[in-house]
């Protein structure tokens, strides 16, 4: 009995499903399966299969995550190291000690005022860094991050591409499904999370430096002189488990990364088919749509972490928390993971499990935008298939 095709790659059905793409010319339909790898199928390789390209042809694809991500890494260094601040409860106690002092209540403001406070004070604490420790202080941290991002980016890539590939071949007769894409997510979040944890250990605990080091008298003098120094100094105090901590809420995000790739694919699909309508239509490209094509993608991967970001948010803060140095005598404030929650809202309430929600916002938002949208440049420029 001949094998069924998949719908992913069937040209001319007009019963398609939302990850279908059909009324495609065959040699780009099957390029459509896999952004992130570049699986496509060879012109020799039998109807309904595909097969992953080796090395050697997807380098583009790599490369251009690893340049995507380092870049908005960078763009938006200032934002993470502000929002890794607010996330501490240090800062958070300062924060509420300035308030207080003022005068100031967030209790008696309607969501529209406390949103524009929020973002002004945003900006005012971060105004303060610069001020207060000058402009290297608002990129602390930004070494660890990058080496960590070239690694993330091309696990997380690799697994979710070659995830998504396999479980649709033996799983779904090669056809992808939201929950084809919530195991690769998963799957792709798992490895990341497990392979670069202690990169994102070393760039908390520098980023909180300054603050943590803080001893009587007002005394400002820093603990880590540099990774290195920071690797060794948690290893020697904390042996390599310490280089481990804010796992467990690193393993919760991965519900964030998955959704995020769910709603992305459901964007890219939406996005294929409008494409499909104008080419089944045959009229010519207007400026919007020739905009479309060169920032859609970009702008659904974007719409995609904001929402995703906003729903597991809580996570990022107890994963900060349990990454923080232990205190002077020795023991860390926050053990795991429940504990972590728990202790946060007895001491905080709700408000402390979204603390630095809007800086957070603010860099993932665009960060994610930037970082697709060089990814379908690149791929562009090198002519690679998308």
């Amino acid at each position: 009995m001949a094998q069924r095709q998949p719908a992913a790659f069937a040209v001319g059905q007009d019963d398609r499903k939302p990850f279908q793409h059909s009324h495609v010319p065959a040699e780009h339909a099957a390029l459509i399966q896999s952004r992130e790898t570049g699986d496509v199928i060879p012109d020799d390789a039998p109807t309904g299969k595909v097969k992953a390209l080796p090395f050697a042809k997807s380098w583009v694809h790599m490369m251009a995550g690893g340049v995507g991500g380092m870049t908005a890494a960078t763009i938006t260094a200032p934002l993470d190291v502000l929002k890794t601040r607010l996330q501490s409860d240090i800062y958070q106690a300062q924060l509420r000690a300035a308030r207080m002092a003022k005068g100031q209540a967030l209790a008696g403001l309607n969501p529209a005022r406390a949103a524009l406070y929020h973002l002004t004070d945003t900006l005012d604490i971060l105004g303060s860094v610069y001020r207060t420790e000058g402009s290297r202080a608002l990129f602390k941290g930004l070494g660890p991050n990058l080496v960590g991002i070239v690694p993330a980016r091309s696990i997380n890539f690799f697994v979710y591409g070659n995830g998504k590939r396999i479980i649709s071949e033996y799983w779904n007769r090669g056809e992808e499904a939201p929950w084809v894409h919530l195991l690769a997510g998963v799957a792709a979040g798992v490895a990341t999370s497990t392979a670069t944890n202690p990169i994102w250990m070393v760039k908390t605990r520098l980023q909180l430096d300054k603050n943590v080091s803080e001893r009587s008298g007002g005394v400002m003098q820093r603990q880590y002189r540099n990774s290195y120094d920071c690797v060794r100094q948690i290893i020697r105090d904390e042996g390599i488990r310490g280089l481990y901590k804010g796992m467990s809420a690193s393993y919760l995000g991965v519900a964030e990364s998955t959704l995020q790739w769910m709603l992305y694919e459901q964007m890219k699909a939406s996005l294929a088919r409008r494409e499909e309508r104008i080419q089944r239509s045959g009229r010519e490209k207007t400026w919007w749509d020739n905009s479309v094509d060169w920032t859609g993608k970009a702008g659904a991967a974007g719409g995609a972490k904001l929402i995703a970001a906003i729903l597991a948010y809580p996570h990022e803060v107890a994963r900060t928390r349990l990454r923080q140095a232990p205190m002077d005598n020795g023991l860390p404030k926050y053990t795991g993971l429940i504990q972590c929650f728990k202790l946060v809202w007895k001491e905080e309430g709700m408000i402390g499990l979204y603390g630095g929600l809007t800086p957070h916002l603010m860099r993932t938002v665009p960060s994610a935008a930037i970082m697709f949208g060089m990814y379908e440049g690149i791929l562009r420029l090198f002519h690679t298939p998308a």
